[in-house]
């Protein structure tokens, strides 16, 4: 069992919230208050979950500098009121971001019954082999 400190549970709740109130809002047909507070609920969640420092120092890194623009410009665009464009820089951003974990999360999926047999089906497995193989582990 992983122990979380009390911060970390904060975190986990707020940007579990977060990804909630990001996902209503797309279903409400991008609801620009419900997009507003689900980001700002998962960045400060994160910066709960991480701490601080971690998380400056992995959005603020030197090669991580155009997904951060696109991630921290996407928040600022739903913020101001363009909720379509901002998800959209949004998404961009977050999969430049994090896509040194896709391998990890393949692999993850892949042990799991149901799911795993869903990703060796023959069209989908060729597409989860390419992602799966990636090797951005930055």
């Amino acid at each position: 069992m992983i122990s979380l400190t009390d911060s970390q549970k904060i975190g986990m709740g707020l940007t579990g919230f977060g990804v909630f109130f990001l996902f209503f809002g797309m279903i409400l047909f991008f609801d620009k208050a419900l997009l507003a507070i689900g980001n700002i609920l998962f960045v400060v969640g994160l910066a709960f979950v991480i701490g601080l420092e971690r998380t400056f120092r992995f959005f603020f890194q030197k090669h991580k500098m155009k997904a951060t623009s696109f991630f921290l410009g996407g928040v600022f665009v739903v913020l101001i009121g363009w909720p379509i464009i901002g998800v959209v820089l949004e998404f961009y951003g977050f999969f430049l971001l994090f896509r040194g974990f896709f391998p990890v999360v393949i692999g993850f999926i892949r042990r799991i019954p149901v799911l795993g047999s869903l990703l060796n089906l023959p069209f989908i497995s060729g597409y989860v082999d390419k992602v799966g193989e990636s090797n951005n582990m930055v």
